[in-house]
């Protein structure tokens, strides 16, 4: 499973989870197989501006399946179920304690 998460920097699993999905400059791409976390990569948003649909197919492009955020608006919500991909809200703190925690909650 390919887990998405928006990133107030770029230092991959120690980054904090950004509040604002909209406004995160990264997203961090963590790739999970039998509950290890096998890959970490991170992409930095190619658009300064970006309309309704443009992170949801941009997280499609990079193999995105699962979203873990903070908190996101209804219309990318309507988005990403729209093109498949799950999203899950709540998340806070640093990445790599929020996929753990995901992973042992059975995510």
């Amino acid at each position: 499973m390919r887990i998405t998460i928006p990133a107030k920097d770029d230092k991959g699993l120690k980054s904090e989870v950004c509040e604002h999905f909209g406004r995160a400059k990264y997203f961090v791409f963590v790739d999970v197989q039998d509950d290890k976390i096998e890959n970490v990569e991170i992409v930095e948003v190619p658009f300064e501006e970006h309309s309704p649909g443009d992170l949801p197919n941009f997280i499609k492009e990079h193999g995105g399946e699962l979203v873990l955020a903070y908190g996101i608006g209804k219309r990318a919500m309507t988005y990403f179920q729209s093109l498949g991909i799950q999203v899950v809200t709540g998340a806070h703190g640093k990445i790599e304690g929020v996929v753990k925690d995901f992973m042992q909650r059975g995510g």
